[in-house]
């Protein structure tokens, strides 16, 4: 019997996208936790396998030609575990490039966009005395979070998924849009998001990954706080320069 893959993992959105595709995908794996909040992501250990210092890793001991795999970038672990597994990545290379659009569309836009939204309307008015530096920043981002979801809204006219069939670029993009009221969105605005989400949210793979970031994520609700913890914890994950 195949060793499980160690997902080193924080119950964020980028870490759900993970989680989600292993229960999917059947794949027996382990979590690592990786607290982001206490400076984990800045382990040795960890930057061996995660050079940016950004989880979710994995660490598959049956990896290509039976050797041990590190894998870091969730974009990057979606399509390795879709090629390993063969499931929710099409073989078809006309249908890969669709799935391979939208993944990269998440990557790229949706998910940055949407976390800044997110950051300079939820975490950023307890890190300044100053407000007159959050405006730009929170006028700037609800807005591109706003565009991004009419992007995903068109794209969903008459189709129940991103590209086809249920894929990894649905898993890369549905825990992103979990949090729309604390990035200034209305869905009601957004209907086809809305049945979208729907869908995806009562699937069992998807109830049972999200199931097990709960003990973790009581952890996380201190960046939200106040006092020295939380502020260590905001210090920890936001303005970071190189080490």
């Amino acid at each position: 019997m195949p060793q499980p893959i160690d997902l080193h993992y924080w119950p964020t959105p980028n870490g759900h996208k993970i989680t989600i595709a292993l229960e999917e995908m059947g794949l027996a794996y382990e979590i690592k936790p990786v607290n982001i909040g206490r400076g984990d992501q800045f382990k040795p250990e960890f930057l061996a396998i995660s050079p940016n210092n950004r989880m979710p890793a994995i660490v598959d001991p049956d990896g290509p030609g039976g050797q041990p795999i590190s894998v870091f970038e969730s974009g990057a672990i979606l399509q390795y575990l879709g090629r390993k597994t063969g499931k929710l990545y099409p073989a078809d290379e006309r249908a890969r490039v669709a799935v391979d659009e939208w993944l990269f569309w998440q990557m790229g836009g949706l998910g940055p966009m949407l976390g800044q939204a997110h950051h300079f309307r939820g975490y950023a008015p307890s890190m300044t005395s100053d407000q007159r530096h959050i405006g730009y920043g929170a006028i700037r981002y609800t807005n591109e979070a706003h565009r991004m979801y009419g992007v995903l809204n068109r794209r969903l006219e008459g189709r129940d998924f991103l590209a086809g069939d249920y894929s990894i670029a649905d898993i890369a993009s549905w825990p992103w849009t979990s949090t729309w009221a604390m990035q200034g969105i209305n869905l009601e605005e957004f209907p086809n998001v809305q049945a979208w989400r729907a869908r995806i949210e009562t699937r069992d793979a998807v109830k049972r990954a999200l199931a097990k970031g709960e003990v973790l994520r009581r952890d996380n609700a201190s960046l939200a706080a106040s006092g020295a913890q939380a502020d260590e914890a905001r210090r920890m994950l936001f303005n970071q320069r190189a080490r």
